[in-house]
């Protein structure tokens, strides 16, 4: 386990909270640590985003019928869906990709740093040129959807102002994964530092792990 790391459940059990924002269920749980991934708004061609929710419902869906949490079987599935859905045309950097200007990848660092140690603590964070990745645990009383949307709100005021543009910066929903285990931790903290590298962008600066730090 990494120093520093808070392990949300022990036991292999959490208290869950499925809270639905539209098309996607989110699952939350108290002190939970988050895998989050938003993207621009036109970084998805709609049929891949339409065919991955669904799915993902599905999945979801099964777990809270029968009273349960998700299965390993289910989370690696979640976790493929993603994975070889989602990042890979993600990593294709379709769209404006405006997070490429260091002027906006530097607007979002700031933001998603302006609250860590107060609201959320920090593990690590990724921006690439049309999604971002960050790995975060809630502080108590603060929710997974009023975080990432104070991110996003804020960001897109920002960035639409510095690109002299107007509409809609982000995609409205977005991918979330709460993390069980030590070493599911571990293993996303290192997927998210190696996105760049995955990715085929050379000597990329927007990452950032803050694992080990006290």
């Amino acid at each position: 386990m990494q120093p520093g790391y808070i392990l949300v459940a022990s036991s292999g059990k959490m208290n869950v909270v499925v809270r639905s924002r539209g098309r996607v269920p989110h699952w939350e749980a108290k002190g939970g640590i988050y895998f989050v991934t938003f993207r621009l708004a036109d970084s998805l061609p709609r049929f891949v985003v339409q065919s991955f929710e669904a799915e993902r419902r599905d999945i979801l869906a099964t777990a809270k019928q029968m009273g349960r949490n998700l299965t390993v079987s289910e989370q690696k599935r979640l976790a493929k869906l993603f994975s070889e859905r989602i990042e890979l045309h993600l990593n294709a950097s379709r769209g404006q990709c405006y997070l490429k200007n260091p002027d906006v990848a530097s607007l979002v660092a700031r933001a998603l740093g302006h609250f860590d140690g107060n609201r959320y603590r920090l593990f690590a964070w990724c921006i690439m040129p049309n999604h971002v990745h960050v790995v975060f645990q809630a502080h108590p009383g603060q929710g997974l959807a009023e975080i990432v949307q104070t991110w996003k709100s804020f960001i897109a005021h920002q960035a639409n102002r510095l690109l002299r543009r107007k509409g809609e910066f982000w995609q409205r929903e977005y991918y979330d994964h709460l993390i069980r285990y030590p070493g599911e931790f571990e293993r996303i903290v290192r997927y998210v530092a190696e996105n760049p590298i995955k990715a085929g962008l050379k000597d990329w600066p927007w990452v950032q792990l803050y694992v080990g730090q006290d």
